[in-house]
């Protein structure tokens, strides 16, 4: 799927997604607890949610403690999430990860993007790792799906368009493989079980 298509069918469909803010973040609040003993995100002091959608997990790692950019290149996801009065203080973004953002060589202590890599085809997905490790200081970091696949994911993607059947063969190969300028993009990679069917892959930038 096109970048502006992307766009368009998510500027479209935004205020479904915000009918499930509540739920999303009660997800998020789950997760973050599940990892803390292997990774406890509010331990750092900066985080940037790439394509943060309506903001549920940027609210999130705020109630953490947490200084939280968001940045997304829908608007009317954005709309939505500096809509919720929790989310004053968050710093809200239109931008995209695959066009290059706008800040310095590690200004983040660590990078998030959250059920983004699936919706991307390779080369995409490749361009935003490279991104992410190049704002990032510490951990860049990717919850997406893992290989377990449920038959409603599997409809809803298949109609979306993106390339969720070869992410989730391939997903950490994939981020160890990744290259830019003729370096690797990241020099870890573990993995961390979040649900039935969902990983964080931690990833560690080069220096």
């Amino acid at each position: 799927m096109g970048e502006k298509k992307s766009s368009a069918l998510f500027n479209l469909i935004a205020p479904i997604y915000g009918l499930f803010y509540n739920y999303q973040k009660k997800r998020y609040v789950g997760t973050v607890e599940i990892v803390k003993s292997e990774m406890d995100i509010s331990s750092f002091d900066t985080v940037i949610d790439a394509g943060c959608g309506t903001g549920a997990l940027c609210s999130v790692l705020k109630d953490k403690g947490m200084n939280v950019t968001g940045i997304d290149p829908v608007i009317k996801m954005l709309n939505i999430a500096m809509s919720k009065p929790e989310n004053k203080e968050i710093e809200f973004i239109q931008a995209n990860a695959l066009d290059g953002l706008p800040f310095k060589q590690k200004s983040f202590d660590v990078a998030i993007a959250s059920y983004v890599a699936h919706g991307l085809v390779e080369e995409e997905r490749k361009r935003m790792y490279a991104e992410m490790s190049r704002i990032t200081r510490n951990y860049v970091i990717i919850h997406d799906y893992n290989n377990k696949r449920s038959i409603l994911t599997t409809i809803v993607e298949w109609l979306e368009g993106g390339d969720y059947f070869h992410f989730i063969k391939n997903a950490e190969p994939e981020m160890k493989d990744c290259f830019s300028e003729m370096k690797n993009c990241f020099s870890e990679v573990r993995v961390i079980n979040v649900g039935v069917r969902a990983n964080w892959y931690i990833c560690k930038p080069i220096k």
